[in-house]
């Protein structure tokens, strides 16, 4: 399957999350519904839940959590000039961020997004399915030097019982996921590149979710994505 980017506006939101949060669910929440509306509205929005490993310690190991998606979080924090880390955090192509559960700049940084015509397009293809590993190639038109090609593998409808910490007692449901990730050099020239499929993910719940970033100011400048059940 093949899927390239819309050459209009389009949202990429990036929500720093944890299972040990007692203020994440809500936050958690608001992303399912922005992405299964824009879903039935057939809006590019494109929701990824990174679980971050610094609540693992304080009651509750994250089973989705992943030391790499704390670093995304720290070089947002540089860029941001905050240095600070926070759950819930919600991030919109790169470069507006807030509260995750803040709905009103939820909405409005989305719209904003999305009347914002893309720069880049980004193409993405599936050759081979099936096995441990997704192969994807991929084709990135008009980059900016230095640009960085991010890959996702985003899962829906994951429910996690949680026995201690702050959301103790409570069955979370989660939608969009990050179960793998891996970034490469945005090439003019495409290339082809590989993602580790966890053992227990069901690709019939699953996408692959592309976005291509500048590495100064982390501006998000092109985006698509194509079923993991077709890969």
């Amino acid at each position: 399957m093949t899927n390239p980017s819309t050459d209009g506006g389009f949202a990429v939101v990036e929500m720093f999350t944890s299972q040990g949060c007692s203020s994440c669910p809500p936050a958690e929440e608001l992303l399912t519904e922005i992405e299964s509306d824009a879903r039935e509205r057939g809006q590019p929005v494109f929701g990824l839940g990174f679980h971050v490993d610094y609540w693992d310690d304080l009651g509750w190991p994250d089973q989705f959590a992943d030391a790499a998606y704390t670093a995304r979080q720290e070089a947002y924090a540089r860029a941001f000039g905050s240095g600070r880390l926070y759950t819930p955090q919600m991030v919109v192509n790169g470069t507006v961020e807030f509260v995750g559960s803040d709905r009103r700049r939820a909405a409005g940084a989305i719209a904003s997004a999305l009347a914002t015509t893309a720069t880049t397009t980004l193409t993405l293809s599936a050759p081979d399915g099936g096995g441990p590993r997704v192969v994807l190639d991929y084709q990135v038109d008009r980059p900016p030097e230095g640009a960085v090609l991010n890959v996702a593998i985003v899962q829906r409808g994951l429910d996690s019982e949680i026995a201690r910490g702050e959301n103790a007692g409570r069955t979370l449901r989660q939608d969009n996921v990050v179960r793998a990730f891996t970034s490469v050099g945005a090439d003019a020239e495409g290339g082809r590149m590989e993602l580790t499929v966890p053992p227990d993910l069901d690709p019939r719940s699953a996408m692959v979710v592309g976005y291509v970033q500048e590495r100064g100011n982390r501006a998000v400048i092109g985006a698509t994505a194509i079923g993991l059940s077709t890969a």
